[in-house]
C-alpha cells in the first residue's frame, strides 16, 4: 500500500510539472495560407515571415512557444475562446478589431493594392502613387473618384473578414460587386483563372504569387493604408493578457533594435517593410 501512495505521488508530481511548463508555453496562431507573411512548405511546415519573426519574439521574452495553424475566418473567435494565446496572421491593426481584441505594438507595414491580369482594360490607372487614407485631402479624393469609374460594373475579388473587404463595401469606392472566399490562395487562382476582373489584398501577396507562380499578375493604381487598411500589422491578444501584452512590445523593441524585423522582411518581402 505504502509503494502504490509513492507511486501515485510521483504521478500527480510529474503531472503538475507537465502542466506547469504547458501553462507558461505562449501558443501562437497564424494562417499559414497568407504568403510571404505566412504559408506552408511543401512538406507541411509553417514559414514565412511571421513565423520566423514569432521565434525571434520568444527568444527574445525568453519564453518557450508553439505555432499553430488556424483558419483565417475563425482566427479572434478561437482566440477569445483561449484556444491559443496570440495572433501573428498579418492582421491589421484597426479600430474594428480593437473593440474585441488588443493588439502589441505594429512590427511592419502591409499597403493593400488591386491587382488585375496583364492586358486587364484597368491597367494605367492615373492614380497618385501611395494613399493614407487617414490623411484625407485632394490626393485621396482623386484615387477614390478615378477607382469609383474604373470599378464601377467591375468583379473585385478578396478574402473573406479582412480590411479589404471592409473598404470594398464601405462605399468608398461606389458600389463594387465584390466576391469573397477563404483563402488568398482561391482569390490568386480565380484571378488567374478570369472569374475576377481585379482582386484586391496586401500588395507583397500578389507579387509573391507572381514571382512562384509565373503568372502574369500585375498591380494597378495606387497602394492603400490608414483608415479602413489599418495602422500597421501586430500581434493580436486577448484584452485581459496585460502581461502578456508587455512581453511581446518589449520584444518588438528588442528586435528591432537588433535590426532582425527589417532583416527578415527584406528575405520575405524583399524589401524594408518594418515599422
Amino acid at each position: 500500500m505504502k509503494l502504490k501512495k509513492i507511486v501515485l505521488s510521483i504521478f500527480a508530481s510529474l503531472f503538475l510539472f507537465s502542466s506547469t511548463l504547458s501553462a507558461d508555453t505562449i501558443r501562437i496562431a497564424t494562417e499559414g495560407a497568407y504568403p510571404p507573411w505566412n504559408s506552408k512548405s511543401e512538406d507541411g511546415k509553417l514559414v514565412g515571415f511571421e513565423v520566423e519573426l514569432a521565434n525571434w519574439l520568444c527568444i527574445y521574452m525568453k519564453r518557450d512557444c508553439t505555432i499553430v495553424e488556424q483558419d483565417w475566418d475563425g482566427m479572434i473567435p478561437a482566440l477569445k475562446m483561449k484556444k491559443y494565446d496570440a495572433i501573428m496572421a498579418g492582421m491589421s491593426i484597426t479600430d474594428e478589431r480593437k473593440k474585441v481584441i488588443t493588439f502589441s505594438q505594429g512590427y511592419a507595414d502591409e499597403v493593400a493594392s488591386l491587382a488585375v491580369m496583364k492586358g486587364s482594360d484597368l491597367e494605367g490607372m492615373d492614380t497618385p502613387e501611395g494613399i493614407n487614407l487617414s490623411l484625407g485631402g485632394k490626393d485621396v479624393k482623386k484615387a477614390l473618384k478615378t477607382l469609383t469609374s474604373a470599378l464601377a460594373g467591375k468583379t473585385v475579388c478578396t478574402q473573406t473578414g479582412t480590411i479589404h473587404q471592409n473598404f470594398l463595401q464601405s462605399g468608398d469606392v461606389g458600389s463594387v460587386d465584390v466576391r469573397t472566399y477563404k483563402t488568398q490562395d482561391e482569390v490568386n487562382l480565380d484571378l488567374t483563372a478570369g472569374r475576377c476582373d481585379a482582386a484586391l489584398a496586401a500588395a507583397v501577396a500578389f507579387t509573391d504569387y507572381a514571382e512562384k507562380s509565373g503568372k502574369d499578375v500585375v498591380l494597378v493604381g495606387p497602394t492603400f493604408s490608414g483608415g479602413h487598411f489599418g495602422n500597421g500589422v501586430g500581434v493580436g491578444l486577448r484584452q485581459e493578457d496585460t502581461k502578456l501584452l508587455k512581453a511581446f512590445n518589449k520584444a518588438i523593441d528588442q528586435a528591432r533594435k537588433a535590426g532582425k524585423i527589417s532583416e527578415l522582411a527584406v528575405k520575405w518581402f524583399g524589401f524594408d517593410a518594418s515599422m
